[in-house]
């Protein structure tokens, strides 16, 4: 590392202990993967800011490996950045756009709770794209949402909901579990969740499950990325596909 404010990130624990040493301090959070062209430009970029910016500390951290950390954040592409204040978030960008990196470093880096206070417009400006509150059209029912969600769950056996399409997806944890399915020879429906936000948040709150991509089998969840490997390398995945088409059968 040519500056000790510039950390390539290595486990959940050792992000927290990084963020923790001083909750008073600007954080910037590049979040990359190696299968994405623009990250590698951004990155040397990222190492030149931290040469400028000795007061901050730059935290790289590869999306795809450190998933829970990615989660968390609900990072959906890469290259995004994040700038926080102990765990106080000041902005996000999704992109690699190092003059708005500058720019927010500049504003943040050198003031304390003055800057907080005037962030609000920058941390939601350049985050995912949220439909404003009055652009959206008539508004559904929890009950609409719930059956719109199992119409869509049932419309095929295997069902992907990610962000993005099988042909662009948006975000490394979609294009693998395409490309796993797709290994198995699975046929399988998919809705891009990025585009109805009403099903991406009644998905969360009807499988209990927060994240994605979701993988619906049978119009069941059977989890995520990790588990759905975990499944294939055991064999249940084939197990749980072959299932009731066996039950069937024996009948």
């Amino acid at each position: 590392m040519s500056s000790s404010n510039l950390q390539n990130v290595t486990s959940p624990e050792h992000f927290k202990n990084l963020l923790s040493e001083d909750l008073n301090r600007v954080s910037c959070l590049n979040f990359w993967a190696p299968w994405a062209e623009p990250c590698k430009g951004f990155n040397q970029q990222i190492e030149e800011e931290s040469k400028k910016f000795t007061n901050v500390l730059f935290l790289n951290i590869e999306a795809e490996e450190l998933s829970d950390i990615s989660e968390s954040f609900d990072i959906e592409a890469v290259p995004s950045f994040l700038l926080l204040r102990g765990h106080t978030l000041l902005a996000r960008h999704s992109g690699s756009d190092i003059s708005l990196l500058q720019s927010l470093l500049s504003q943040h880096s050198g003031s304390s709770s003055s800057t907080s206070s005037s962030s609000g417009g920058l941390a939601t400006s350049n985050a995912q794209p949220q439909a404003p509150p009055n652009s959206e059209p008539k508004k559904r029912t929890e009950e609409e949402i719930n059956k719109r969600c199992h119409e869509l769950m049932n419309k095929h056996k295997v069902v992907l909901f990610m962000k993005g399409n099988p042909t662009s997806p948006k975000c490394g944890f979609s294009r693998q579990t395409v490309g796993l399915l797709r290994e198995q020879g699975v046929e399988f429906a998919w809705f891009d969740i990025l585009s109805d936000e009403d099903v991406r948040q009644g998905l969360k709150k009807v499988n209990d499950w927060p994240t994605f991509p979701q993988i619906v089998v049978r119009g069941e969840l059977i989890g995520g990325l990790d588990i759905l490997r975990e499944m294939i390398e055991s064999g249940e995945f084939q197990e749980v596909l072959n299932g009731e088409d066996d039950e069937i059968e024996e009948k």
